[in-house]
């Protein structure tokens, strides 16, 4: 199961399309807190994070996992780029950092890899 959190709704509902058509499970969820309300992070194979969210941000949602002993491979999406959030991400352990838009394969590439991670 692939997660994806983005409080854009239509980026959930068009990366949610793209994982499926790989053949890929996938749950989108507008906020952090929903997830974290709704279900459990460690269900997923990896986690799509947009860093830049109302209330909890993807780097304050992976701060949180990783304090748990939660290592899920995570993703990050972002329309907002600069150095020192990749480098926080990189440090954070994040798999992947990518800017919005996109490239589709880019990033089912990046979840086939996450999730070969996730299964060892």
């Amino acid at each position: 199961m692939i997660y994806i959190v983005d409080d854009d709704v239509s980026v959930c509902q068009a990366t949610a399309r793209l994982v499926k058509s790989a053949g890929l499970s996938a749950q989108a969820f507008t906020s952090a807190e929903v997830l974290l309300r709704s279900s459990h992070p460690t269900a997923s194979d990896c986690l799509l994070l947009d860093i830049r969210m109302p209330g909890m941000s993807g780097l304050d949602m992976l701060r949180q996992l990783r304090r748990s002993g939660i290592q899920t491979p995570v993703i990050f999406i972002t329309a907002f780029d600069d150095d020192q959030t990749r480098q926080e991400a990189r440090s954070m352990g994040a798999v992947g950092y990518f800017l919005k838009p996109f490239d589709d394969q880019a990033l089912l590439d990046m979840i086939s890899f996450a999730t070969g991670l996730h299964g060892q």
